[in-house]
């Protein structure tokens, strides 16, 4: 999925959309990437002469890319929006800074009746940056 397909189904606009590229998607697996640049707006103060991703827009980003997986399900319909839940087992491994490539990848842990669980993990040259278990709700036409 390009940017444009990617903003059919996630209803986030800048400067809070934190997928660039969908790689690969199918109905259990995905892989996408976050092009991490210096001038997004959360460098100014996170911080101005260290410049780290925050580890909450990290995970966000894991979230957002998760969705790749939720648009295949059969009963997802479109218009339908993803929310959050809940995260698990969330571990920072390495900083994530201006120049990166953040490579999530996920798998669907489970989904039934519009809830659902995905592991995902995020990468920057395949070495291991975040990784969570992240729980979430389908609600049609919210």
């Amino acid at each position: 999925m390009n940017i444009t397909e990617i903003m059919q189904i996630l209803p986030h606009r800048y400067p809070f959309l934190l997928v660039d590229r969908v790689l690969e998607a199918d109905d259990k697996r995905f892989k996408a990437i976050k092009n991490v640049t210096m001038n997004e707006p959360h460098f100014q103060g996170h911080f101005p002469d260290y410049p780290v991703m925050p580890g909450v827009l990290i995970l966000e980003a894991m979230a957002q890319a998760s969705v790749a997986v939720v648009v295949h399900q059969p009963e997802f319909k479109p218009g339908g929006l993803v929310f959050l839940v809940g995260v698990d087992r969330v571990r920072f491994k390495r900083q994530v800074v201006p120049g990166d490539t953040l490579v999530m990848e996920g798998e669907l842990l489970t989904y039934r009746r519009g809830l659902g669980k995905v592991r995902v993990r995020a990468t920057v040259n395949e070495e291991l940056a975040a990784q969570a278990e992240i729980s979430f709700v389908v609600r049609e036409g919210a």
